[in-house]
């Protein structure tokens, strides 16, 4: 049986870096909401140049991690981090983040600039007591005590 979903295309985005399990929460409600979900995976390089840091695992095996999950239908490579740029390459009609970037400048801007073009923004709860940079920061302890 096919239920029709809110929205024909949806996208999200990140690094997806040392992957948990509020990655995944993000991507589940996020094709909850639509009927095909397309999820941008931040390159290496993107990486450095917007977080001055190196990724842990490659851009390479990140985006196969993303192909092979069943709640995602397409992983393209995110060469820049702007929001409307992937809008220009992929017409979708939501696009959905964690509620920690909402009312931040940024995504208040990119709001503004979505809502032109009939373009929704939906924030997910963001999954407390789990997030790459603490583990990161966990491994980096771990190495250091060895």
């Amino acid at each position: 049986m096919n239920t029709h979903k809110k929205y024909k295309i949806g996208y999200t985005s990140g690094v997806f870096d040392l992957f948990h399990i509020g990655h995944l929460n993000i991507l589940k409600n996020a094709k909850d909401k639509c009927d095909y979900l397309i999820v941008g995976v931040t390159t290496d390089d993107e990486v450095l140049r917007i977080k001055n840091k190196k990724t842990v695992i490659p851009f390479k095996e990140r985006i196969q991690i993303l192909e092979s999950m069943k709640c995602v239908d397409k992983a393209v490579s995110e060469e820049n981090v702007d929001k409307i740029l992937a809008w220009e390459k992929f017409k979708f009609n939501v696009i959905f983040k964690g509620d920690d970037w909402k009312g931040t400048q940024k995504w208040l801007e990119y709001e503004e600039k979505f809502a032109k073009i009939n373009v929704d923004v939906v924030y997910f709860p963001y999954t407390q007591g789990t997030s790459s940079t603490t583990l990161r920061r966990v491994i980096n302890k771990i190495i250091e005590e060895e």
